[in-house]
């Protein structure tokens, strides 16, 4: 995820993405925990946002499953800035959406860049086989180059409506991919698929939409669900 400018709250839905609460389609049996308002239906096996604002540009991912959890891959092409860049991803997760593997490799006119990440599950991390103490309490991966990303807290945390939960994450810069410590907030809100996110870092604060498989939707001001 790439915080940009603060932005209001609002909506993107696109053709053929399903509103969050939607039933199940083909039967598709409910797994996981959503925070009270019934369970989260199993992810699509791909999907695609239009990044708009901070930058214009283009992510796809595929999702599988993995042991009892899930491997998320997937890349963005993007222009920030009169700058290009390409990122793509590999990320493991557990059952819970917990992070524990990710490989990264960024590509700009600064040069080809490769990150590999390691987390045990309860809150310790190796960035490139070295241990990383910043990291130290973070259970999510947040890429500043996707918006899939912005699920795994999401699922992890199965908010109620009304509760709130400080995420802190273990955040990839794009190009040069460092990873550094961001504070991050998600707040459940009436009604299906509302969050309040929060990076004070960025001086960020908007209402993210989510679909009955907890993938985000719409980010004002960053993304749009396109499939």
């Amino acid at each position: 995820m790439r915080p940009g400018d603060p932005v209001a709250p609002g909506t993107a839905w696109r053709a053929g993405v399903p509103a969050p609460g939607a039933a199940p389609v083909g039967g598709a049996r409910a797994v996981g925990a959503s925070g009270g308002a019934g369970a989260w239906l199993p992810p699509p096996t791909t999907a695609a946002w239009r990044h708009a604002g901070a930058r214009v540009g283009f992510e796809v991912a595929y999702l599988r499953t993995h042991g009892t959890g899930w491997r998320l891959e997937g890349g963005t092409t993007a222009v920030e800035a009169g700058e290009t860049w390409m990122v793509e991803y590999l990320v493991e997760v557990d059952a819970s959406w917990t992070t524990h593997h990710a490989r990264i490799t960024a590509r700009s006119t600064s040069g080809l860049f490769h990150l590999e990440v390691e987390a045990d599950g309860t809150g310790s991390w190796r960035v490139d086989g070295r241990t990383a103490p910043q990291l130290q309490g973070c259970l999510d991966l947040d890429l500043e180059s996707s918006v899939l990303t912005n699920a795994l807290p999401v699922h992890r945390l199965g908010l109620a409506p009304g509760e709130r939960a400080e995420a802190p994450a273990a955040y990839v810069r794009v190009p040069f991919l460092a990873v550094e410590r961001l504070a991050q907030s998600y707040e459940r809100l009436p009604g299906e698929g509302r969050y309040a996110y929060a990076a004070p870092a960025f001086d960020v604060a908007a209402e993210l939409r989510f679909d009955a498989s907890g993938l985000l939707v719409s980010y004002p001001g960053l993304a749009a669900r396109e499939v």
